[in-house]
């Protein structure tokens, strides 16, 4: 590339005037070059053209920009030429050029960027837009305006916003149009979304050639198109595919900005023009108010008076807008650049001393000395302009691009939202997100109503049945028995059944068209192996399967599924007798371990009571053979709360009251209990679950075809020589009739599902304990495809709106046979399920015991019990059991005798001491008289 560069200076470099080996100007010059590259017929270059002269003449006017300095500008007209671009570029290379804006064409800056690189001379392009102008080959290239990565982003997220999937690119094969088409692919990819095809158009597409290549697109599938192309190119296709009547209902036109940049440059446009873009959608690059904008809109009339009175009046478009930023972005960049010591310099370009040049002067070619210094002061540069705040991410991409969405309608330009990269789409002007916390969720991203083409508000469906795409290979299991899941038409191609219409549902949900086509998968006598028709996919036999596809961990290894549309684990079922009563059915609510602590508790509550009442309740008390009979009564009659004693002591009424709301717990159980197994029919069978199954050495029935075999044997380790395949309902009758003593089987291990609809015919089994594997049914897909993604929302939508279930009972509605009335063996009520109120009453009954125990032993020694002031050693054994004695005695006495007694002790005690008191006073005053009459008494 470096060589063909160095032909292309040699052939253009002869005939200028030639310099001086440098060229070095130190300080502040009184003028900068700069360049210009338009295409001065187009509508953005005649626009630009009048935008930049305006911006240098208001440059120069300014003494607050590069003082004492004025800018000279050159524009040379590139007429859409790439190799004119090259020329161009050489000329500004001989007047010591600092720097160049433009091209507006991506196609001419990608040539022109070669020469910047190697002249080390900035390049800023306002109109530009190819994403790939950012890479790296390009330093020396600034975009001043929104990358079309934006752009696309913006469609990407209008189409995911309609919940379309597939679009059409229509664009033009060149650097931008392809560029950007692959942008817009990556940003659909990222929304699951994909480019269904690209319809490539050359530069000078005539009419003829355009109309060859819409009516190829009008036969595929999609009805959403994307229109990225130039201003002139793009009328002519929407003209075309207005004549071909895909302009009608059910089409969706999507264009980039060029559509915007044509209708804003004209200020009058022919009524036929209209008439081919309506309902379209566009973009506008989002410019935000100010008074700079206000007064650059209010000169523009005045500014292109001169091009108005020779053609139509010139309408401004955002392009120009950037064009007149870019010039004052550029000045204020070399002001920068003299500050930071840069000096206007210039070397030559040393690649082409070793070029034999012959009679071609090559001095003129020259290297700009300070162009990196000059590029890092634009990537500087924070101003506010005419398009609003400018400034640079660290990526060299404007700040915060944002895009006004735009929807045709009639002669007018209806903006129904906004776009940003901040937070997505939005009714609100960006400068209002901007000041909000960044929110892409689902109800944040909002646009105003659209009419779409054909003058209608309901939101298109986006595809069609193509007449000319693949339509996809499906499989579908040829299943024998249970066709009211899927099955096929005798004598056609035609299948039906509860998961082909959940199919068709789900696949009319879908924003655009799946051709398919439904193939049989075996042949019709015994039932396919699902898991080979998994398997086929992974090898390309089929597209995709359809049917009663239990969704497995192996399974998901190599194909993806889609949500389950039905829930149906693996279950047992039995042969079942009916029991019917007998003379003991008032016995089966309780398990014997039930009955029994029943019983324990009535007699333990019975005689707690008693202790607690005994010595203070005289129904409680008189002969042991009286108190037994009315304890044992008390507690039983309690049963029905027809006891008669009355309790007094506060803690007998305590367990009482605990022990009552045992009773009501336990009667009432004891009650529903009974009444469930005198009025629902019980059924029987010696197996109660897939864990008793395993642990018997009996035969089992498995269905042929699924993966129910391998999960038994890998699974649960049951022996496979105790697995028995069955393929019809039939032959699960038979076999479970026969039982393992008659050759069958004891039990048969299937689906729910199918299950329910073998159960609603034959009365005389049943499904015994529970669901031992959680697994749905779903469709299988290829790994990583976003048809399974698609089918599983369409899936999920029909869940939600009702159709899923009005499909299920169409297909798999149960008769009365297996209703829910008849159960198997209703469980007994165990103990297990009364611990927690059997141990809440023992507990009441230990701690009134404990008090009542402790108050007896306080009363005792306080009120009777004497201890003896010198025991004999011979009599202590003696002694306790006389106290033990007299402790049980004193138990047994009423609390009335023992608190009379101990009342009556009391008062002997005092009358005794108050005799012994009174002898005393005497005696010494008979002594005291004795003493008085000299009698001395005799010791």
């Amino acid at each position: 590339m470096r060589i063909l560069w160095l032909l292309v200076l040699v052939v253009l470099g002869g005939g200028h005037l030639s310099r001086g080996a440098n060229t070095n100007m130190s300080g502040r010059p009184k003028s900068v070059n700069i360049g210009s590259i338009l295409t001065l017929d187009s509508f953005v270059g005649k626009a630009a053209k009048v935008a930049i002269d305006a911006a240098v003449e208001d440059v120069n006017s300014n003494l607050a920009v590069l003082p004492g300095t004025k800018l000279n500008i050159t524009t040379f007209d590139s007429g859409n030429s790439g190799f004119l671009g090259i020329i161009e570029a050489m000329h500004f290379m001989e007047t010591e050029t600092m720097a160049i804006i433009g091209p507006q064409s991506s196609v001419i800056a990608h040539v022109i960027s070669h020469v910047a690189n190697e002249l080390q001379v900035p390049l800023l392009s306002y109109a530009a837009t190819d994403p790939t102008l950012s890479s790296l080959q390009y330093p020396l290239f600034v975009r001043t305006s929104p990358n079309d990565m934006f752009q696309m982003a913006a469609i990407a997220e209008l189409v995911e916003h309609y919940e379309w999937r597939k679009v059409i690119a229509i664009y033009v094969d060149d650097d931008f149009g392809r560029n950007g088409i692959v942008a817009l692919a990556d940003k659909l990819g990222s929304k699951q979304c994909d480019i269904s095809y690209k319809a490539a158009l050359s530069p000078d597409a005539t009419k003829v050639e355009i109309r060859d290549v819409l009516a190829h697109v009008a036969l595929l599938e999609s009805r959403i198109f994307v229109v990225h192309t130039y201003p002139e190119r793009g009328l002519d296709i929407f003209s075309v595919a207005h004549d071909l009547g895909m302009m009608d209902n059910g089409h969706v036109w999507f264009a980039t900005n060029w559509l915007t940049t044509m209708l804003d440059s004209k200020d009058v446009l022919s009524p036929e023009i209209f008439e081919s873009i309506q309902g379209v959608i566009t973009l506008r690059i989002h410019t935000p108010g100010s008074k700079k904008k206000t007064d650059f809109i209010s000169r523009w009339r005045n500014l292109t008076k001169q091009e108005a009175a020779s053609s139509s009046p010139m309408g401004l478009n955002s392009f120009a807008l950037y064009a007149y930023d870019t010039v004052w972005l550029l000045a204020q960049a070399i002001d920068i650049f003299f500050e930071k010591g840069g000096n206007l310099s210039f070397s030559p370009y040393s690649m082409l001393n070793d070029v034999n040049t012959g009679s071609l002067n090559l001095n003129a070619m020259s290297i700009f000395n300070g162009g990196n210094l000059l590029l890092d002061s634009i990537l500087q540069v924070n101003m506010t302009g005419v398009t609003g705040p400018y400034s640079f991410t660290s990526d060299r991409n404007l700040f915060r691009p944002a895009f006004e969405v735009i929807n045709v309608i009639e002669t007018a330009l209806r903006g129904i939202g906004y776009w940003t990269d901040y937070s997505g789409l939005s009714i609100l002007p960006p400068e209002k997100v901007y000041s909000k916390k960044p929110n892409r969720s689902i109800s944040n991203q909002q646009l105003y109503s659209v009419i779409w083409p054909g003058q209608t508000t309901e939101r298109p469906r986006g595809w069609v049945f193509p007449q000319n795409g693949r339509a996809l290979k499906i499989g579908v299991p040829y299943r024998v028995s249970y066709g009211e899941f899927v099955t096929k038409e005798p004598g056609t191609n035609m299948f039906k059944g509860y998961c082909i219409d959940v199919f068709l549902a789900a696949l009319n949900l879908l924003p655009y068209g799946v051709p398919y086509k439904l193939i049989a998968f075996g042949d019709g006598r015994v039932n396919p192996s699902n898991n080979e028709l998994v398997r086929l996919i992974t090898t390309g036999v089929f597209d995709a399967a359809v049917g009663d596809l239990a969704i497995t961990t192996n399974r998901t290894r190599i194909v993806d599924f889609t949500q389950p549309y039905i829930e149906s684990g693996l279950v047992v079922v039995v042969p079942v007798k009916k029991s019917s009563s007998n003379f003991w059915a008032f016995l089966m609510p309780f398990t014997p371990s039930m009955w029994g602590v029943t019983a324990m508790f009535f007699l333990i509550v019975g005689s707690v009571v008693w202790l607690l009442e005994h010595r203070l309740n005289d129904e409680f008390r008189g002969p042991p053979r009286k108190q037994f009979v009315t304890t044992l009564w008390f507690s039983l009659s309690t049963l029905f709360y027809a006891h008669r004693e009355n309790t007094v002591s506060i803690l007998g009424r305590f367990v009482l009251f605990i022990w009552l709301l045992v009773i009501l717990i336990i009667t009432s159980s004891y009650t529903a209990s009974l009444t469930s197994i005198l009025t629902v029919q019980q059924l029987s069978s010696p197996i109660k679950g897939i864990e008793s199954l395993v642990h018997s050495k009996d035969p089992i029935g498995f269905p042929v075809g699924l993966f129910v075999r391998d999960y038994l044997i890998q699974e649960l380790g049951i022996q496979e020589s105790r697995l028995v395949p069955l393929n019809l309902p039939e032959d699960y009758a038979r076999a479970l009739h026969d039982g393992p003593s008659n050759g069958g089987v004891a039990a048969v291990v299937d689906f729910r599902a199918y299950m329910e609809l073998f159960l609603s015919t034959h009365c005389d089994f049943s499904i015994v304990g529970q669901e031992f594997t959680k697994s749905g049914w779903g469709f299988a897909f290829p790994r990583d495809s976003p048809l399974a993604i698609d089918m599983s929302t369409a899936i999920l939508k029909l869940s939600e709106s009702g159709e899923l279930q009005q499909i299920h009972d169409k297909w798999l509605q149960r008769s009365a046979c297996s209703s829910e009335t008849t159960k198997l063996s209703v469980e007994r009520l165990e103990l297990r399920s009364f611990v927690g109120l059997f141990a809440l009453c023992g507990l009441a009954c230990i701690f009134a015991l404990l008090i009542h125990f402790v108050g007896i032993l306080h009363q005792f020694f306080r009120h009777h019990y004497e201890p003896d002031p010198e025991p004999l050693a011979s009599s202590s054994s003696q002694s306790r059991s006389s106290r033990l004695q007299s402790f049980l005695t004193f138990v047994n006495e009423k609390e009335e005798t023992v608190k009379a007694r101990s009342k009556r002790r009391r008062l002997e005690g005092v009358s005794n001491a108050s005799r012994f008191g009174d002898s005393t006073l005497n005696g010494s005053r008979n002594m005291k008289q004795n003493c008085r009459l000299g009698e001395v008494p005799v010791s």
